[in-house]
This record gives structure tokens, C-alpha cells and sequence, in this order.
């Protein structure tokens, strides 16, 4: 096997002058000339030389485990599927095909961009990717990038069957530094990051030094800033040649990737302009330039409070010295760190902090108890969550109904599993199945889970009152439906989007997330509804659906002003600026009771995604332990007195109706 599958390697290596006649073994096509360009390429990478190192352990390894370390840029994302493939390939395909799982969906969709364009074959046929809301794939394909948390929903799901030859956990080493261009220092942290960004990039393009850029900015807002602002100017520049091509790359932009990988041959630099992302699974070998804001502003959740806060950081030292490594090649290059080297050895930690760390637990324990890995105490971790984020993550597992007795799921839970969706999401569908209201359920969860609708606020009149059309009296859930709705009369057209400041992008994949979310539940056999949004019983129902899985998110304006205290927790927030309730011009008192989607804990504390709800329904849906479980204060001392109150009503209109039964059978 060993020597099959070195042939297998110097076959696939051969280059034109080697053999004419030469043969994709993957798809038994003859190479394209591209092919041997990016061949010449791969072969200049640090990873190729321990490429038969690398088969012959895998081969051979007793533990079926091959570690592999190397330096950022080094191309082990790329290499290492590609010879794992001729593994599989030389193996027969006895098991099925190579996964390569990454931390983000955007890195999974970009390496199989290119890894596909390398390997000389079709995308989504034998190399294909796996992301939210788009299967890539095919029955044919071989080679698979996908993103680690969708994998693990595979696993836990009863369809998944771990068929693979090779299983490749990507981005698991820790970085160290290498050999890059001396960074250059600023003396200190300039005021206007995203200025001072832009008059880097437009003198380097002036200089045309050659070479594509890469910019690293903390916050998408801030990318798209700088985007337009070169947009505008270097359309402007004396230089020769066509002008630079700008390209944000996030995950809000994610149709830009392919983008960044094409036109090669146009002879325009391209400058890309990103965040922490890039740091992942991210490599474009003309980047000869890296401009460095030195910090990221990342979701970080603190499940005391079951909130996420907007924390803007320095990066870590390993991240800067990763960045730096970007700029190296065979041509001189060039670091600007837009920052003193005193605040990185000073303010920077030395490692990045583990997603495990800084998330939600809740999906990923249920998927761990469907597996019955073990319990999330016991799991070993190689960086272990605060004890307090596992007991949030079980406590509101039990609240869901998704536990039983004994701690283990529940059937309802097996069913919540089986969604790619928050469990508190996946809930709320699974109850609008009781509530009659499934095709409005299906779509708000599509567009819930996809990216943000609007892409800015409205820049005009014209577009505010547009916009204000969309909006749905009962809130912004409402609203929501009725964007998506008005989306799909309109033909899901670019341009309507663009009137409105919506998001072309996101909406177009909440429908593909909507289609994948009906065709999971005729697989499993759950009932369906008919269309009915926009009649009284429906309205009522929505939002029985709604609370019966986001009970947990609810609060009370306190003084009549829009000052609403969270039931779960003491802290007050208040509603977005872009919540419907906001934006409406007749002056009007703020819902006494919202259900709302996120909290984000920042300068203004808000409360985004609201829509109106009854404190009656709350007690008639949430778990009465839960509502005697809330912390002290008047909000729980009235619901628990409106519980009894119904009680006490339910009890009476019971008998009375046991006396008027009785007074029936005596007369007859």
C-alpha cells in the first residue's frame, strides 16, 4: 500500500514535460495547463518537503494518528486534504471520503475554492464544502471541507455515519514564529484606525510595489468603511495598469470569497481587507503586504447573565506573529502594525482564547448527550469551559424540556438534536407543529439564523420609508416574515433589496436554510400547516410558538419608558435603535412585555429582534419552576401571582362546570 500510494503521489506530481498524456486520477481527465501553474506553485510551499514523510505515516501509523505542526502560510490546510485524498483514492474508496473540518464556515468554503482549483476538479463534485444554509456535494465527492460545528450535528444526528477514510481536525496546533518581513512599528495607536488604513494602502499603491494586500480591521462595520473609502479613491490613482481591486472578506460577505481566489491573470492588485477571520484557514499566496490594527472585536458570551457583550481587544501574540507571516514570500514585503510594539508585548495575551471558552454551551451539550460521550463535566476538554457555562448550558436544557429526570435527553431533546438550530430555536419550531403555524415558524427561523437583514441604516428618505413599509405591527419577528415574504414575491431580485438596505446576501440564505428546514421535517415525520400569517388566530399562536422555546428571554419595561428589566437577571436594557417599536413616528408607550432574540451587553445595553407578548401566555407556556426560580423582584412577584390567579380560575370554571354537568343529568 505504501508504495501505491507513493506512485499515486509522483503521478499526480508529474509536470508537462514529464508526460504528455497525463491523466486527473481523481476524475480521469487530462490536466489543464493551469494545473501545472499552481502545481509549481504548491511545490515552492515549506509543506512539500515532507509530502512522502507525511503518506508514509499515514500509512503506517499504528494509532491511525498523524500530527502534523508547521508555521502559518506553510500550507498544510491546503496540501494535507489533497494528499489525504490520494490516500483515500489509492485505498479504493472502502470507506466513503476525507473530511477536513474548520473552525469558521467561511474558511471551509475558501480552501475548497482553491483546493479544488489546485487538484484540477469541478467544486462540489469530487471537492466539495459543508457550511450552513449550502451542501456543496455531491455522491461523487471525495474530498470534503467542512465547518466543525455542523460535522458534530452529523454525528450526533441518527443520519450521520462518520463515513471517511481520513478525518482531518484543522487549526488544532498552536503557531509559532517564522521567517517574515520586520514589521514596522506606529509610535502610537492612531485615533481613526480605518483612516489611517486606507493612506497606507493608497501609498503602497502608488509605489506599485508589487504584490496583493491584506488589512486587518477589528469589526465588519469598520471593513466595510474602509472598503468604500478605497473603493472611492483608488479609481483615482496615477499609475499604470488597472486599478486595484478592493475586497471585503467576512462572513457577511461571503459570496466575495470566490472573488478573492479568481482573476489571477488580470494583472490588478487586489487588496483584501478582513478581520480575525483571515487568521483561520485563510491563504492567498501573492500577499506580499499586511497592514495590522493589532485588535478584534469579538461576541463573547457570559452565561451568568445570558448575554453577549461586543468586546474590542488586542489580538493575541501568536495572532500578530501569524499576521506578519502573511507578508512573507519570495519577493520582499512589508508589516505596518498599526500600533506601538510596546502595547503587543504589554496589553496582548500570548495565545487566543478557545471558542469553547467564549460560547454558548447549550447546542454543544446537547450534541454531546445525544452522542452519550459523557457527561459535560467529565468531558476532557483540551481547554475546559467555566464550570458556571456548563451548568447554564444544563439548567437551560432542563427548562427546554429537553432532559429528563436523570439528566439524559429526553425524547423531546432527541428531537431538538436533530435541528441545526439554537436548541431554544429548534423549540420554538417544534411547538409551532402544536400551534398550527409551521410555514411562518419555518421561515422566521430561517431568517433568524442567517445574517442580518439590513445592511445599514437607511441612508435616505426614500429608503426609510421603504423600509417602514416592511414592518409588521406585531414586531420585529412579524417584520421579519414579511421582509422575507415581500423578498420572494419580488423574485428574490438584487435590486429591490438594494432600495431597502436589505441584505441580498442573507436573505437569499434564508431561503436556502428554509428549504433545508422543511425537508428535515418531512424526514421526520412532523406535522406540517398550511400558510395563514397575517390572520388573528395565527398572530396568537406565533407567538405561543415563539415563547414556548424563548420563555427565557423576556422583560418588563419598569417605568413606562423603554426601560426593561430581563426577567432571568437584574439588568436593564433597552430596545435597539433598529427595532420597529423604535422607528415608528407616532409617539407611542413602549411594550409593557417583550420576547426578544439577543442581548447585547454595550455602551447602550440593547435588546434586538423584539416583539410584543402577553404576561398571561408567559405563565400559561414556561415551566413553573422556572418562574419560581427567577431572581427577586416585582416582575416575578406578579407573574407568580398572575399563575395562581389562573389557577384559581381554571379551578372554578372546572366546577363549575362539574355542577352545570350534574344539574344536566338530574333533569334528564
Amino acid at each position: 500500500m505504501a508504495s501505491q500510494l507513493l506512485g499515486l503521489a509522483e503521478e499526480s506530481g508529474l509536470s508537462p514535460g514529464e508526460s504528455e498524456l497525463a491523466v486527473n486520477p481523481f476524475d480521469g481527465l487530462p490536466f489543464s495547463s493551469r494545473y501545472y501553474e499552481l502545481l509549481e506553485q504548491r511545490r515552492a510551499l515549506p509543506i512539500w518537503a515532507a509530502r512522502f514523510i507525511f503518506l508514509e505515516q499515514l500509512e503506517s501509523s499504528p494509532s491511525g494518528v498523524v500530527l502534523v505542526s508547521g508555521e502559518p502560510g506553510s500550507g498544510k490546510s491546503t496540501q494535507i486534504p489533497q494528499w489525504c485524498a490520494e490516500f483515500a483514492l489509492a485505498r479504493g474508496f472502502q470507506k466513503g471520503r476525507v473530511t477536513v473540518t474548520q473552525p469558521y464556515p467561511l474558511a471551509a468554503l475558501s480552501l475548497a475554492l482553491q483546493v479544488a482549483d489546485e487538484m484540477d476538479l469541478t467544486l462540489g463534485h469530487e471537492v466539495g464544502y459543508s457550511i450552513p444554509q449550502e451542501d456543496c456535494t455531491g455522491p461523487h465527492t471525495l474530498l470534503r471541507f467542512c465547518w466543525d460545528r455542523l460535522l458534530l450535528q452529523e454525528l450526533a444526528s441518527a443520519r450521520g455515519t462518520g463515513d471517511w477514510d481520513v478525518l482531518v481536525l484543522d487549526e488544532a496546533q498552536e503557531r509559532g514564529p517564522g521567517s517574515c518581513p520586520t514589521p514596522t512599528y506606529m509610535d502610537t495607536v492612531p485615533a481613526d484606525r480605518v483612516e489611517v488604513a486606507c493612506q497606507a494602502v493608497l501609498e503602497l499603491c502608488r509605489k506599485e510595489t508589487p504584490g496583493d494586500v491584506l488589512v486587518y480591521l477589528p469589526s465588519e462595520e469598520e471593513i466595510s468603511l474602509c472598503c468604500e473609502s478605497l473603493s472611492r479613491e483608488v479609481g483615482t490613482l496615477a499609475i499604470q495598469g488597472p486599478p486595484p481591486r478592493v475586497m471585503p472578506l467576512h462572513p457577511g460577505h461571503g459570496q466575495a470569497v470566490q472573488a478573492v481566489y479568481e482573476d489571477t491573470h488580470s494583472g490588478a492588485r487586489k487588496v483584501v481587507v478582513t478581520h480575525w477571520l483571515a487568521d483561520f484557514s485563510f491563504s492567498l499566496p501573492s500577499i506580499r503586504h499586511v497592514i495590522d490594527s493589532g485588535l478584534e472585536l469579538r461576541s463573547v458570551y457570559n452565561p451568568q447573565i445570558r448575554a453577549e457583550s461586543q468586546v474590542l481587544r488586542p489580538i493575541s501574540k501568536c495572532q500578530a506573529e501569524a499576521r506578519q507571516l502573511r507578508a512573507r514570500g519570495t519577493t520582499p514585503g512589508s508589516c505596518l502594525c498599526l500600533y506601538p510594539k510596546s502595547f503587543q508585548e504589554l496589553e496582548a495575551p500570548p495565545l487566543t482564547q478557545p471558542r469553547v471558552c467564549e460560547e454558548n454551551l447549550s447546542p454543544l451539550v446537547l450534541l454531546l448527550k445525544r452522542r452519550q460521550i459523557a457527561e459535560p463535566g467529565d468531558c476532557h476538554f483540551l481547554d475546559r469551559p467555566a464550570p458556571e457555562a456548563l451548568m447554564q448550558a444544563l439548567e437551560d436544557l432542563d427548562y427546554l424540556a429537553a432532559l429528563d429526570d436523570n439528566g439524559d435527553l429526553s425524547d423531546l431533546g432527541v428531537i431538538l438534536s436533530e435541528f441545526p438550530l439554537p436548541p431554544e430555536l429548534a423549540k420554538a419550531l417544534l411547538a409551532s407543529c402544536e400551534f398550527d403555524c409551521v410555514d411562518e415558524m419555518l421561515t422566521l427561523a430561517a431568517m433568524l439564523t442567517a445574517s442580518p437583514g439590513f445592511t445599514h441604516p437607511p441612508l435616505c428618505a426614500e429608503e426609510a420609508a421603504l423600509r417602514r413599509a416592511l414592518e409588521h405591527a406585531d414586531g420585529d419577528h412579524s417584520s421579519l416574515i414579511q421582509v422575507y415574504e415581500a423578498f420572494i414575491q419580488n423574485g428574490a431580485d438584487k435590486a429591490w433589496c438594494q432600495a431597502r438596505g436589505l441584505n441580498w446576501a442573507a436573505l437569499c440564505q434564508a431561503q436556502k436554510l428554509r428549504g433545508e428546514l422543511l425537508e428535515l421535517m418531512q424526514q421526520i415525520e412532523l406535522p406540517l400547516s398550511q400558510p395563514a400569517f397575517g390572520s388573528e388566530k395565527n398572530r396568537r399562536d406565533l407567538q405561543k410558538a415563539l415563547l414556548s422555546g424563548y420563555f427565557l428571554k423576556v422583560a418588563q419595561d419598569i417605568d413606562g419608558t423603554g426601560n426593561y428589566l430581563l426577567l432571568t437577571h437584574k439588568h436593564v436594557a433597552q430596545l435597539s435603535p433598529h427595532c420597529c417599536y423604535r422607528s415608528r413616528r407616532a409617539p407611542a408607550r413602549p411594550p409593557p412585555w417583550v420576547l426578544y432574540h439577543n442581548f447585547s451587553i454595550s455602551k447602550d445595553n440593547c435588546l434586538s429582534i423584539v416583539s410584543e407578548i402577553q404576561p398571561q401566555m408567559l405563565v400559561e407556556l414556561a415551566p413553573p419552576y422556572f418562574l419560581s426560580n427567577l431572581p427577586p423582584s416585582e416582575s416575578r412577584d406578579f407573574l407568580n401571582q398572575l399563575r395562581e390567579e389562573m389557577a384559581d380560575s381554571s379551578t372554578e370554571n372546572e366546577s363549575s362546570s362539574t355542577q352545570e354537568f350534574a344539574h344536566a343529568c338530574v333533569l334528564q
